[in-house]
């Protein structure tokens, strides 16, 4: 439980949530509050690894149909010295464990982006491409979207099947 409020407090930046067990001598009490939200959240995730670089990459978009927002996209990464990609995903706070269409929206544009970048600086040769393994490789990312809309994938809710969500986070 003191794990989900953990999460919770690093997904809705600056709020605090307090638990307290009563049921033991002395009471125990465990507070959380982020105000760096998800770019704290990926700084905890990388408190065993070394970073690459000394703070976690963020940004945020919303996304408009009809003048109306229809979703928000939060996301915030570091690279380490580590090979593993650690990806951690949430829509409107709920964990996706099996990732979903926000996932892919996120890992089609920092394939997409970073090779163009090595492409414009030279770091590609021409005709060459990194693949989207390579390029998550020693990352942790934590990407957050809410939507008004949400649509998972199976009861368990642990899969967006949102279409238009890859495209705002791609976009983003």
């Amino acid at each position: 439980m003191l794990a989900r409020f953990r999460e919770l407090a690093f997904l809705n930046a600056g709020i605090r949530i307090t638990a307290t067990d009563e049921r033991v001598d002395p009471v125990r009490t465990k507070s959380f509050c982020y105000e760096g939200g998800i770019v704290s959240f990926v700084k905890h995730l990388n408190k065993n690894k070394e970073a690459l670089h000394p703070e976690p990459v963020y940004f945020t978009a919303n996304r408009f149909e009809d003048g109306a927002e229809t979703a928000s996209v939060e996301v915030a990464m570091q690279y380490n010295d580590g090979y593993n990609e650690t990806l951690v995903s949430f829509a409107n706070n709920i964990h996706t464990p099996e990732g979903g269409m926000h996932e892919t929206g996120f890992k089609a544009a920092l394939t997409r982006v970073l090779n163009a970048y090595g492409m414009k600086y030279g770091l590609i040769k021409e005709g060459d491409k990194v693949s989207g393994e390579d390029v998550r490789e020693g990352i942790t990312a934590v990407i957050s979207v809410k939507l008004t809309e949400a649509q998972f994938e199976g009861q368990t809710k642990t899969k967006l099947g949102n279409d238009e969500v890859s495209a705002a986070v791609d976009q983003a």
